[in-house]
């Protein structure tokens, strides 16, 4: 069996999404397939999940491998939640079940890859803070998330990865230049896995547009 770069990306669709924000992530979403499929190591390995979140949770995408893809249009309800901890744990269940582990007859998928976009906090709050150290216990070997607009809770984000990213504003072209760097970033993954055992030691992101602003 061919060792898989599993990625899940993980979305939010309350109803302060609708509209201009979520058609951009669409568009996004469609740049980020092109881009990984020009690239022969991604599709050789990566395998793509999508999970949206307002007051349901969604699978929209079931993990697939990145050759056999239908991009799903995502929309938005006109109200919901954001239950970002529900969302977190079906990702937990997916990756726990997903994931081949090594053994001595195999040796497993990649450690996988997960992006969190939302442009708000978390209104399940405990659910929340129960599942970071579940997610943690995954073994991601990237969480980055993206806090999109001036309502988004980047320091709520950072209490499940150092790697945050911030959005001034929820326009086509921001959210089109987010895709594109979490493209890179795929894509710098996957060229590590498709020469080499990745180095741990090097685990450092590709450089973001002036769109894109590293939380610290």
């Amino acid at each position: 069996m061919s060792r898989r770069l599993l990625t899940y990306i993980c979305i939010d669709t309350s109803g302060s999404m609708t509209g201009e924000p979520i058609e951009a992530v669409n568009s996004g979403l469609q740049s980020l397939m092109s881009a990984l499929r020009s690239n022969p190591y991604a599709l050789d390995s990566v395998h793509l999940s999508i999970t949206t979140f307002d007051s349901t949770i969604k699978t929209v995408l079931p993990m697939t491998p990145l050759v056999d893809v239908v991009m799903p249009h995502i929309t938005c309800p006109a109200t919901g939640a954001t239950l970002i901890g529900e969302a977190l744990e079906s990702i937990y269940e997916q990756a726990t079940r997903d994931v081949v582990k090594a053994s001595d007859e195999q040796k497993g998928d990649w450690k996988p890859i997960l992006v969190i976009l939302t442009d708000g906090k978390p209104t399940d709050v405990l659910a929340f803070s129960e599942i970071i150290p579940r997610i943690k216990s995954v073994g991601f070997s990237r969480i980055i998330a993206c806090a999109a607009g001036p309502k988004a809770d980047s320091q709520q984000l950072k209490r499940i990865t150092d790697d945050v990213v911030s959005l001034d504003t929820m326009d086509a072209a921001s959210f089109n230049k987010f895709f594109e760097w979490v493209s890179a970033t795929f894509a710098q993954s996957s060229q590590t896995v498709g020469s080499a055992e990745p180095n741990n030691n090097n685990n450092s992101l590709p450089p973001p547009p002036p769109e894109i602003n590293i939380v610290f």
